[in-house]
């Protein structure tokens, strides 16, 4: 016995020695101590999105996405699956007992072993062995595969991290569900402001060709003057269907996000440019690692690529497991259940790889190759999430400024176009600078829409990079 206990020991050394070593990296969690010299700590990741879009008309509609979006219902399934994961992984480093009962017959030749044994027995005339034998058992097997190196306990803890890793893909999902409907409805306000504008100039440009047609028939103008007034006044109203064929499919991809066929989508347009840009605060950039469903989806799969090479390690050891069983057979139902008739059994296995040991060398290796991937998604992702932010504090400024120079420009052209008609019709200025001034000054209003839009974004963006949204 003790040279066997020896003989173990130095083969289990033996796997031990020929086992390759794991080619690991430590992740890299470190970040720059601020987004922009503030060490502030208030973060508006930490508001809830009811209160960051105030708007109920846009409330309702994130609402009937978070409860119908098809995608996210999809995504909770999976997490469903990845919770049964979880159970049966556990299972497995439990003893597995099944029960079960049988019966049949059996027919030995005269010349096979056992005929030979049944000729050589001793049996008294009128006590032959009934041909054929019947067979009646039942009874209850155990088996059981002892976790002497965790890998079965490392498969659930790698479960429990991929079904806790699918839970924080959701939350990134509804983060980024909430901005996409945010963005999409934004869009659609800027949309009919951008409609309204260019029907405002319309009316406009239509009272100047009134004005130009009346003085062409009184000979103060030429025919190419009307020509050219009507030309943009035509060029205007093509602007116009461009807008309402953007608002038709914006309205039906916000449908779609909801999950439900096209309908009008109620909004309050009229109140798009009045939006204030409250100050959204970053916080700090290590807030990030815990605000941020992606930042810990990509922790998550890394722990689980790390149980995953300890799984993979494991089975160049020995495996041990235990089978045993009880029961009643006879080869009469009626002896059944006798205890004469109980039967039992109890071995133990002993099993380890020796030779061609490629597949387990290529599982080990291809898990190990996992890991370093893991790792370098994980520091990808936290670097991704402190770019995204910086971008968008970056947005929200320059939009704003952008915003206030677009403004006064407007204005200025806004005027331009009084001035010019009233020169126009004292004979001080010609149809030129007429055309010229009412076309700045519309492609003046469509950008000042466009920047506000970019500002409406950038608020909308740099929440989703904080993290915000999901909780």
């Amino acid at each position: 016995m003790k040279n066997t206990t020896s003989l173990l020991f130095c083969m289990l050394l033996l796997w031990g020695c020929k086992t390759p070593q794991a080619t690991t990296i430590d992740e890299n969690k470190s970040v720059p101590d601020s987004f922009n010299s503030s060490t502030d700590t208030t973060n508006s990741a930490l508001t809830n999105w009811r209160e960051f879009f105030p708007d109920p008309n846009l409330i309702a509609l994130i609402d009937t996405a978070l409860a119908n979006n098809q995608e996210l219902n999809i995504l909770l399934q999976e997490i469903a699956v990845d919770n049964n994961e979880i159970l049966a992984r556990k299972g497995e480093y439990l003893p597995f007992v099944n029960i079960g009962a049988g019966a049949g017959l059996e027919k030995d030749g005269e010349y096979t072993r056992h005929g030979a044994v049944d000729e050589s027995l001793n049996i008294r005339e009128g006590q032959a062995i009934p041909e054929p034998l019947p067979d009646f058992m039942v009874g209850a097997i155990a088996s059981w595969e002892l976790d002497f190196w965790k890998k079965l306990r490392n498969g659930k803890k790698a479960a429990v991290a991929r079904y806790l890793s699918s839970v924080e893909g959701r939350n990134f999902m509804v983060t980024n569900l909430i901005a996409e409907i945010s963005n999409a409805y934004y869009e659609l306000m800027a949309l009919d402001n951008q409609l309204e504008i260019i029907q405002k100039n319309i009316a406009i440009q239509r009272n100047a060709l009134r004005i130009i047609e009346q003085q062409k028939q009184a000979a103060q103008e030429t025919q190419l003057a009307v020509n050219r007034f009507a030309a943009q006044l035509l060029n205007t109203e093509n602007l116009q269907y461009d807008i309402k064929q953007k608002i038709v499919e914006t309205e039906n991809w916000l449908n779609f996000l909801v999950g439900r066929f096209p309908q009008p989508i109620v909004r309050s347009s009229s109140e798009f440019n009045d939006i204030t840009i409250n100050d959204v605060q970053s916080g700090i950039p290590s807030q990030l690692l815990t605000n941020r469903p992606d930042i810990k989806q990509a922790e998550l799969a890394l722990e689980a690529a790390k149980l995953d090479v300890s799984i993979a390690r494991a089975n160049f050891y020995p495996s041990f497991s235990i089978e045993a069983g009880v029961g009643f057979g006879s080869f009469n139902p009626k002896y059944l259940l006798n205890p004469q008739s109980i039967l039992y059994n109890l071995g133990g296995d002993l099993m380890a790889p020796l030779v061609n040991r490629n597949a387990i060398k290529a599982t080990y290796n291809s898990a190990n190759a996992r890991q370093l991937q893991a790792v370098y998604n994980y520091e990808q992702t936290i670097l991704q999430a402190y770019i995204e932010v910086a971008n968008q504090l970056s947005q929200i400024v320059n939009s704003s400024a952008s915003y206030t120079t677009k403004a006064k420009e407007v204005d200025l052209l806004n005027q331009s176009i009084t001035i010019s008609n009233s020169l126009f019709r004292s004979a001080r200025a010609d149809y030129m600078e007429v055309l010229l001034t009412q076309r700045e000054a519309l492609e003046s209003r469509m950008e000042l829409i466009e920047i506000k839009l970019s500002q409406m974004n950038a608020k909308v963006n740099v929440y989703k990079a904080l993290g915000g949204g999901w909780n």
